[in-house]
Order: C-alpha cells, then sequence, then structure tokens
C-alpha cells in the first residue's frame, strides 16, 4: 500500500472481530516500525507492553473499568480489540541522557524541557503502530485511560512507577459501527490550519476533503 494510502485510511477503529486474532508477525512488524520513531537525543525512552490472552486484556479491562457502571457502547466495543499495546514513557531515561557530556544538562532539571517530549516521542511511536495497522489490512486506536486507574493498571502488569502511561493502542479486524459524532465537525483545511512566514497568513492551499 502506498504510504498516502495508509494516511488516507487511518481512522481511529473502535469495534472489531474478537474471533480474529492479530497474527504476531504484525504484531512484531508494528514494533519494530515502533521503535524506528524519533526520539530527542535518541533516548528512546519508551516500553510496550503488548496483551494478547484473553486474561491479560480483561485484567487491562478490569483495573480500569468503574465497578459502578456498566459497560457502555464505546467500552463494549473496545473491548472486542484482539490486541491492546500499552504506551509507556520514560522520563528518567531522558534526564539522565540528557547529562552525558554531548548534552550537558548535569542537573537533570526536568524545567528544562519546553514540554514533556518523553510523552510526545512516545505518542509518535504509537503512531507508526497505528499506521502498520492499516499498511496490513488492520484497524487500530488509540486511547487513554483515566489518570485514577493508572496505579491498578500498574500493579496489574508489574509495571515500574517511574513509567507514565501515555495511552493504549487496540489492534485489530474491523467490524462496522457508527462513526464517531465527533467527526460531524468536519476537517479543518490547511487554509485554516497552515500559516506561511507569520501566523495568520495562509497560502491557497486546496483544502483535503476526507475524514479524520
Amino acid at each position: 500500500m502506498e504510504f498516502s494510502e495508509v494516511v488516507r485510511k487511518r481512522r481511529m477503529v473502535r469495534r472489531y472481530d474478537p474471533d480474529r486474532p492479530v497474527p504476531a508477525e504484525v504484531i512484531r512488524t508494528a514494533l519494530r516500525n515502533a521503535i524506528r520513531a524519533p526520539s530527542a537525543g535518541f533516548s528512546q525512552g519508551w516500553d510496550f507492553l503488548v496483551l494478547t490472552k484473553p486474561d491479560e486484556r480483561q485484567a487491562y479491562w478490569h483495573a480500569t473499568a468503574d465497578a459502578d457502571d456498566d459497560p457502555d457502547p464505546w467500552l463494549e466495543g473496545m473491548q472486542s480489540a484482539p490486541a491492546l499495546i500499552l504506551c509507556l514513557s520514560d522520563q528518567g531515561t531522558y534526564l539522565r541522557r540528557y547529562a552525558e557530556p554531548d548534552k550537558g544538562w548535569t542537573d537533570m532539571d526536568e524545567a528544562r524541557w519546553p514540554v514533556p517530549y518523553w510523552d510526545v516521542d512516545t505518542g509518535m511511536a504509537a503512531l507508526m503502530m497505528l499506521l502498520t495497522g492499516v499498511d496490513k489490512g488492520l484497524g487500530g486506536c488509540f486511547f487513554g485511560a483515566a489518570p485514577e486507574t493508572h496505579d491498578d493498571v500498574f500493579e496489574a502488569f508489574d509495571i515500574p512507577h517511574d513509567r507514565n502511561l501515555v495511552g493504549v493502542v487496540s489492534l485489530g479486524y474491523p467490524v462496522p459501527h457508527a462513526k464517531s459524532a465527533s467527526l460531524k465537525r468536519g476537517l479543518r483545511g490547511l487554509d485554516q490550519v497552515a500559516h506561511f512566514g507569520r501566523f495568520g497568513h495562509h497560502a491557497a492551499v486546496e483544502n483535503p476533503t476526507s475524514g479524520a
């Protein structure tokens, strides 16, 4: 599949065929592509926890579920995903990397960082997985877990508490489901978001029509 087609076809898929597992080689390819994502200082401060067995996935959903609520349609759909990949960032790896002689931030002061690049880079790695899924004929979604559930997730899977759960990539074979109501907002065109030379200066560019 051409790269432009992969980008065009990428969607957030929220319901999957639970009886069609993701081939192990596809997961390995997704992970290999993920570690090709850029990272500040080539720090590579990320970890990816793969959950493909039913009991593993159930443990994740149990750790993040509100015991007082019945599953809503979104949750029911997401629970059908045959593969979940937890995307974890490691701030300490970045701080230590930039304390090395070629960077020289020996104080390891987090305030030096304009944004938490450990989270940004891990998010870019997640996007590489999503695009890999599309290229292999699958669907995927990137979603988060409520902060108050993170401790339960970390305990369930022995995740070190110096990591941050940036989000989760679900992968699987999509089945028809209702489109997100958010798509009614439409795709913002380049004539709205692209600025040239000075903020507010938009070039005359063609406005894409495909959905996000």
